[in-house]
């Protein structure tokens, strides 16, 4: 007689059935079973087992599949303070788009309601951080939850979902087959009336604009963005999420970034513009009341979800559909003439001309207090190519690399920018050399955000992986000390003790290099990429321009 699957067994071939790569956490006694099976199983199409240092980095390293993927990335951690840490990591998924299913071991179920040993509401704990949070009480039921987890996860807005299974639950006999592979979930594009309508106020606007949210960073949304832009040459101006929607070759289409303080560039031109395209966007990015506030004209908003409407966003048409349909139906009824007249394209030229100039390194700078933001970001953008992925944790040089970094490939050029969560960078980096090891991984952190999640170095160094690690180190807590000085003419509560950036390196067994002026900037990265394994590259920064950061170009405030 065969031997009935356990619980544990029937949620691992419910991954593989829905084609999970990696199961990212931490081992303990509610979880085991699950790990054991992990581990010690002869179908190779197993999820490979990554043991990580800390529950919410491993939420991340989840998290950075989801958003390279666009499908869900998983996690699995023990009961009580293993559940809890998930909850930042998983929070920021939900915030930013990323799909991720999360499971969390329990106490067995006639404990649960007791004061016993690691038992907490896991469920109850986790729905504010997730789209969906539920406890499995049989173990017939886990194929099915997984599956709609999953689902769920990946449906727009993608972002986090959590089960909670109690100990006896994965050990439990299961008598029902697994859940296969599910079907994509699938919108159409819009109908043709609101097709024609979206044309009608394109034809008729004198400055359209692009404004390019997160959901229009997927490969299918990007291109059909391409075939607009080839028919109708107009302004794109990208969240900092939607980095990289701008190929190469349409880069004079490419009017900054926006996010944060309302002084660039795509700022000027949102408000100039008369007809704003905002697409796949999410306010959570960069809150219309810092673009929309002071402009007349209209917005469609084209998205595969409804918009939040505040009295800062009243879209002017709202159109639910799939984005990458809605736009080729659109590119291919457009007028073949369509053009915004010579004058315009002048304009839009001399704005560029004055964006650009912002990205020179400044002539009279020395390296006395270390080096300037401009410097490395030159150096960094000589070494890499256009398929090079580039995770930025939060700090001063995560506004320094939304400004002034090109990228050209979607989703090659990462963000926290719903949460602004720190320590994000390496774990994410940790997901990108897993799902792209053709090439190195660079990873961009200041001395306060690396620390958050340092300790991965391990993880990075056991899994042999080609991770560069740029750290920026000034000794505070800049990007909240100079928003302080701008303030109250002052910084409190911002210092930090020094750390040798390259022995902690060396004491994980990864390469640890330093830099100490500009000139051995490039031929350092040259030789960090050539170095195998991770390697920590330590760059003490000057950021005394920092305060340009939050200068006036449009009306402001400090956020």
């Amino acid at each position: 007689m065969t031997k009935q699957p356990n619980g544990a067994q029937a949620l691992i071939q419910s991954m593989i059935n829905q084609d999970v790569k990696y199961v990212f956490g931490l081992p303990g006694a509610k979880i085991d079973q699950l790990f054991e099976n992990l581990e010690h199983n002869d179908n190779s199409k197993t999820p490979k087992l990554i043991i990580t240092r800390h529950e919410q980095n491993a939420a991340f390293m989840a998290a950075g599949i989801g958003r390279l993927t666009g499908k869900p990335g998983v996690v699995a951690t023990t009961s009580g303070p293993g559940v809890s840490n998930l909850a930042t990591g998983l929070i920021t998924a939900t915030s930013e788009g990323d799909p991720v299913v999360a499971i969390g071991g329990q106490v067995p179920r006639n404990d649960i309601a007791r004061l016993t040993h690691q038992s907490i509401s896991s469920k109850e704990l986790l729905s504010a951080a997730t789209k969906d949070s539920v406890e499995v009480q049989d173990a017939n039921n886990l194929s099915e939850s997984f599956a709609n987890a999953y689902q769920t996860a990946t449906a727009a807005k993608a972002g986090a979902t959590f089960i909670s299974i109690p100990q006896d639950v994965l050990n439990d006999d299961v008598t029902r087959k697994t859940i296969k592979s599910l079907s994509p979930v699938e919108q159409g594009s819009a109908d043709q009336d609101t097709v024609n309508e979206i044309i009608e106020k394109i034809k008729n606007a004198k400055l359209p604009v692009i404004l390019a949210g997160m959901r229009s960073s997927t490969n299918e949304v990007t291109h059909k963005i391409h075939k607009f832009l080839h028919k109708f040459s107009i302004p794109v101006v990208e969240t900092f999420q939607g980095a990289g929607v701008i190929s190469r070759d349409l880069e004079k289409n490419y009017y900054g970034r926006v996010g944060l303080f309302r002084n660039q560039i795509g700022d000027t031109i949102l408000k100039e513009s008369d007809l704003i395209i905002a697409i796949g966007y999410d306010p959570v990015e960069y809150e219309a009341r810092n673009w929309n506030v002071g402009r007349t004209g209209e917005i469609i908003n084209l998205d595969s979800i409804a918009p939040e409407i505040t009295n800062d966003y009243q879209p002017d048409l709202i159109v639910q559909a799939d984005i990458a349909k809605t736009l080729d139906e659109i590119s291919e009824q457009l007028p073949e003439d369509i053009d915004l007249g010579e004058k315009m394209h002048q304009h839009l030229a001399d704005q560029q001309e004055k964006f650009t100039k912002k990205d020179a390194i400044p002539e009279n700078h020395s390296d006395k207090n270390g080096i300037h933001p401009l410097a490395i970001i030159h150096a960094l953008q000589n070494q890499v190519n256009d398929d090079t992925t580039v995770t930025v944790d939060v700090g001063s040089l995560y506004i320094w690399m939304a400004r002034h970094f090109r990228s050209y490939k979607p989703r090659h050029l990462l963000f926290s920018n719903g949460m602004q969560t720190l320590g994000v960078a390496l774990p994410w980096a940790i997901a990108a050399a897993l799902e792209r090891p053709e090439q190195p991984i660079v990873s961009v952190a200041g001395d306060g955000g690396f620390l958050f999640s340092g300790q991965e170095l391990e993880t990075a160094v056991r899994l042999n992986l080609n991770i560069v690690q740029l750290v920026w180190d000034d000794g505070y807590y800049d990007m909240v000390r100079f928003q302080e000085i701008a303030k109250y003419g002052h910084d409190s509560g911002v210092k930090l003790g020094p750390v040798d950036f390259v022995k902690y390196a060396e004491s994980f067994g990864a390469t640890g290099m330093r830099v100490e002026r500009t000139d051995d900037l490039e031929p350092m990265l040259a030789k960090a990429f050539a170095t195998k394994g991770p390697v920590v590259l330590h760059i003490p920064v000057d950021y005394s321009d920092n305060i340009k950061l939050a200068s006036k170009l449009v009306d402001d405030v400090l956020n």
